[in-house]
């Protein structure tokens, strides 16, 4: 399931991750790529111990935890701190799947969700397209600032290489309740039945059920 959710960044939070990025120190993106991924991936990101990263990282986890359609898509159960990435002309990000266990060796989560959040606009760069590749043919996503997409983190995708400007991301994991696509998919179909039920019929019969299967089925599939 690929979600595109517009406007997740207010426009003072991009405008502050445009200006923190601006001073802040990047470093060689490999360093924190799987022993495979380090082979085709070639982008900058901040560094570990750079000034303001935590704040760029608080800035766009807090984004994502208000977002109704990212709660619905990713039914988060826990999420990544997100890397702050950049490419410049000539970068890019080869095929891979991201990495299944995610953090330090006793501490790990798993990645279910991946979640690509655009601080600078696409109008800003040549190429850099999000290329995913499903089973219907690979979807290439480039979106305008402040928007993001999320999508499973079993797919096989890449970073096109960016041919002019900048493109300017914070990328991050999500380790969900519900571990399968399918299951995630069927609960935001139910969901948004159940949400339009209760908008338009508040004290129907069938608005009571629609409330039960979707409680339901969170319960039968979700792990905590």
């Amino acid at each position: 399931m690929i979600v595109v959710i517009p406007d997740i960044l207010t426009e003072p939070e991009q405008q502050e991750l445009r200006t923190l990025a601006s001073a802040i120190t990047f470093v060689d993106g490999k360093v924190t790529a799987g022993f495979r991924a380090k082979r085709v991936k070639n982008n900058e990101q901040v560094g570990k111990e750079a000034d303001g990263k935590q704040k760029m990282q608080e800035i766009v986890v807090q984004a994502l935890a208000r977002s109704p359609l990212f709660r619905r898509g990713a039914i988060p159960h826990r999420i990544r701190p997100p890397l702050i990435s950049r490419y410049r002309p000539g970068m890019s990000y080869g095929r891979h799947i991201d990495d299944a266990l995610m953090g330090n060796a006793f501490q790990r989560e798993r990645s279910d969700v991946s979640v690509t959040v655009f601080i600078n606009d696409a109008t800003e760069y040549d190429g850099g397209e999000l290329r995913i590749h499903s089973p219907f043919g690979p979807q290439e996503v480039k979106l305008p600032a402040r928007y993001a997409v999320i999508y499973p983190s079993s797919t096989l995708h890449e970073v096109a290489e960016v041919t002019k400007g900048e493109r300017l991301v914070a990328v991050t994991w999500v380790q969900s309740y519900v571990r399968d696509e399918r299951q995630r998919q069927i609960l935001s179909d139910i969901l948004q039945i159940r949400d339009r039920l209760h908008a338009t019929m508040p004290d129907a019969p069938e608005t009571n059920l629609a409330f039960g299967v979707h409680a339901n089925l969170l319960r039968m599939w979700s792990e905590t």
